[in-house]
């Protein structure tokens, strides 16, 4: 089987299930494992090669979803050379990746009969779902359900040792730093599994714009800072680049130097099994009396200097 992973997820999922040697094309932004770099590239982006500002980022996806075409191109030529059998996408995100629609034109020259897949999770229990999908359809069941089960477990633990923790914390997760966009989805729900409450995220919804005003009154105890398509890197460099909000000494978790920014790429951006990851993360950020801190080296920051 040739297999096209048109997201960084889809690409994770592909090779945990050991599809690896059958995924023959997947994109600029599969960094993960590391042999997905091995593999041809398939798009490119208008984000490409240009060190553009968080409102510059925001400006240029407002433009593009204003006339219904991702920020990806989807390389035609690259497609037919390959001729895939399957191709693995997503239409949850109109300008996070190459559009649905322009997949579904571009596999119509394709010779023989390719399956488009599109992955739609909203829920942590969604994420599992499309794992078991991916290998039931890649004939990897039996490897499917042995990840999953292994996820599962974690995921358990996780809430076990959660389940009686009080109070919860307040905790704000920032999606995005210029506007300032509140994490949707999975993020809630891992908050919640983790020892949180996260009353801005709206479980299994998108991500939404909000301002530091309603921030303020919300009062979080916990600020954590995911930017999609971030690691800490590129956050931390984001940050040095504008000012705090006047609102921002006055919240409780500023005072209690509780301020982390996160990995968000690898671990909470992306609906695959290094999402798991995240959960654990996040668990050991809100209570390391619980759970520790065997922190992924490299995920996580507490935020010193101006911003804390």
């Amino acid at each position: 089987m040739r297999i096209c992973s048109l997201l960084p997820s889809s690409t994770e999922i592909a090779f945990a299930l050991g599809l690896g040697d059958q995924v023959v094309t997947v994109t600029h932004e599969c960094d993960y494992p590391p042999q997905a770099r091995t593999k041809r590239i398939i798009t490119n982006s208008a984000l490409a090669k240009h060190d553009h500002t968080s409102s510059e980022i925001d400006q240029l996806v407002s433009t593009h979803a204003g006339q219904e075409h991702s920020l990806y191109h989807l390389n035609e030529t690259v497609l037919w050379e390959l001729n895939p059998d399957m191709i693995l996408t997503q239409e949850l995100c109109t300008v996070c990746a190459v559009s649905y629609r322009e997949v579904q034109e571009a596999a119509r020259v394709l010779e023989g009969e390719c399956r488009i897949v599109s992955l739609e999770p909203t829920s942590l229990e969604d994420i599992l779902d499309n794992i078991r999908l991916v290998g039931r359809l890649t004939g990897r069941e039996p490897e499917a359900q042995n990840l999953v089960a292994s996820l599962k477990a974690r995921i358990d633990r996780v809430r076990t040792l959660a389940a009686e923790i009080r109070p919860r914390p307040r905790v704000f997760c920032l999606e995005w730093l210029d506007p300032f966009w509140v994490a949707g989805h999975w993020v809630p729900q891992m908050v919640w599994l983790a020892g949180g409450e996260d009353r801005l995220g709206r479980w299994k919804a998108p991500s939404f714009r909000t301002t530091w005003e309603e921030v303020a009154r919300y009062r979080p105890e916990v600020v954590v800072m995911m930017p999609c398509g971030f690691d800490v890197e590129r956050t931390l460099l984001e940050l040095n680049r504008m000012d705090p909000p006047e609102v921002w000494n006055n919240l409780p978790a500023v005072r209690a130097g509780q301020i982390f920014v996160v990995n968000g790429s690898a671990y909470f951006n992306r609906p695959g099994p290094r999402i798991v990851d995240g959960l654990e993360i996040l668990a050991e950020i809100l209570h390391p009396e619980v759970f520790g801190s065997s922190l992924h080296e490299g995920a996580v920051h507490r935020l010193e200097g101006k911003w804390s």
